[in-house]
């Protein structure tokens, strides 16, 4: 009988064959571990019906939201990001860690968090029923999506209730009761059905935009003690649409005010794709033809159309288009000077900042942010940011291939036994000589290593499952003519 292998042991090994450090040296944690009182000169917005939402599991929580009806119609978004940079001085002990690392890792059984859990679980993440520190975004959002004003300012904030996507995504699709946890806190309801209102007038401009709406499919292994037990497949709801929403206006708003201070700033670029000749392909496979030129609101259109046409097979469609865009990166914007812009998202300045208990990035964001509200030098030279955004561009596309790797090696436990099936797939990556392969059901992805000749992204192929390694991650599939 097949012996499941360590998982955490697994991962430890892979992040330090990619350069990474998987454990915190004491002084980390010391310094992690001081107690540090709050601020008293902030503005207390404790009193407002914070909430947030996230995966069960999760316990750095790094985003909280309150919204507020104006007499004009207009609503207030307010969005609070757990304020990390007070607690992780910029050039100590623990700046320093977090910035080698760059993230947080994510592997199947365990979190190797960028900062000790001292701070990303207790004293920096907005966990309920605790007062904390944030930078709060406040978004005074329009009928139609746009913004009137938008403006950032630390704050004292308290979570009210740590609500989850499996919980709330339901409820608010209008397919499942009110949930007994909103129903616990007066007035959370009302507070819910105004931050969906927000997201549909957020949707509504998305797509007036072009930003590319997507439908994912992923597969997480279920694990007891860093042992395999079972796979899972998420599926995007309603909550997850709303915090992703949030999530983009806000990161949006940032980089626009970081703009307007007329400093250089960091921002995530998604540039023109260069594989649009394939896209097209792909649409023209459909009868949807599409623009010579890359266009991100036509590319959308065809998107929304082929979801009503094809919803069981939209998934599939959107992972090969996806794969299809390229990934994104990090750079510097000088001062006075424009951005590349998002084609994924449609908007021409955008940046990350609403998870700085687990990307470093988002902490340089931070002190950028606070350096302009207090009029004070900018905390990094242009060349600085420079390094930076290269480093974490750098260590964001290991770290993906790391997880992506360790996934793997959880998937492979789990189809070990089926050696020899045939599945349904999809190519999703074709590119110097190697072609990669996603079953529909259980949507594992693998290397098509035999008869993959003459194959591209989005072909639509039957695969025999022909090796499946947990130590390394591979899992190898032939290709049935």
């Amino acid at each position: 009988m097949f012996k499941s292998p360590d998982l955490i042991a697994i991962a430890v090994t892979a992040l330090r064959d990619a350069g990474f450090t998987p454990t915190f040296p004491d002084a980390v944690k010391e310094a992690a571990a001081q107690r540090v009182a709050l601020p008293t000169n902030l503005p207390d917005l404790r009193h407002l019906l914070w909430s947030s939402v996230d995966n069960a599991e999760s316990r750095d929580l790094d985003q909280i939201e309150v919204a507020e009806r104006l007499p004009d119609g207009d609503i207030v978004l307010r969005v609070g990001i757990a304020e990390v940079d007070w607690r992780v001085p910029q050039g100590g002990v623990i700046d320093s860690h977090a910035a080698k690392n760059t993230s947080s890792l994510y592997t199947p059984g365990h979190v190797f968090p960028m900062l000790p859990e001292a701070l990303s679980t207790e004293a920096t993440s907005l966990v309920s029923g605790e007062d904390r520190v944030a930078m709060v975004v406040s978004l005074r959002v329009n009928p139609d999506g746009t913004l009137q004003e938008r403006s950032a300012a630390p704050a004292l904030v308290r979570n009210h209730a740590k609500l989850t996507y499996d919980r709330i995504g339901p409820w608010l699709e209008g397919n499942a009761e009110l949930p007994d946890e909103i129903a616990a806190v007066p007035g959370l309801e009302t507070q819910l059905k105004l931050q969906n209102e927000t997201l549909e007038r957020f949707l509504a401009l998305r797509e007036r935009q072009g930003a590319l709406n997507f439908e994912s499919v992923e597969t997480q292994p279920i694990t007891e003690n860093g042992k395999i037990v079972g796979m899972k497949t998420i599926h995007k709801n309603r909550a997850r649409l709303l915090i992703e929403s949030f999530m983009v206006a806000v990161n949006t708003a940032v980089a626009e005010l970081l703009h307007e201070s007329g400093r250089a700033s960091i921002q995530r670029i998604v540039r023109a794709p260069k594989r649009w000749d394939r896209i097209m392909e792909v649409a023209k496979a459909l009868n949807e033809p599409l623009p010579e030129t890359p266009d991100p609101r036509a590319l959308s259109a065809f998107l929304e159309r082929r979801r009503a046409a094809d919803p069981q097979g939209f998934p599939e469609l959107s992972l090969t288009v996806v794969k299809l865009l390229g990934p994104g990166e990090y750079t510097l914007v000088k001062a006075g000077r424009e951005s590349e812009g998002h084609f994924g998202l449609a908007v021409g300045g955008y940046t990350h900042s609403t998870a700085p208990n687990r990307r470093y990035v988002d902490i340089v964001v931070q002190r950028l942010i606070k350096a302009t509200l207090n009029q004070a030098p900018a905390p990094y030279t242009p060349e600085e940011l420079e390094a930076l955004a290269a480093h974490c561009t750098e260590r964001a596309s290991v770290a993906d291939k790391v997880e992506r790797r360790l996934r793997k090696s959880a998937a492979a436990i789990f189809l070990q036994p089926r050696l020899g099936e045939i599945f349904d797939a999809v190519i999703t990556g074709a590119k110097n000589g190697k072609v990669y392969a996603r079953l529909l059901e259980p949507p594992i992805e693998g290397r098509v290593t035999r008869n993959e000749h003459g194959l591209d992204v989005g072909d639509r192929v039957s695969v025999k499952l022909i090796k499946a390694d947990p130590e390394t991650g591979f899992i190898d599939f032939l290709h049935r003519d």
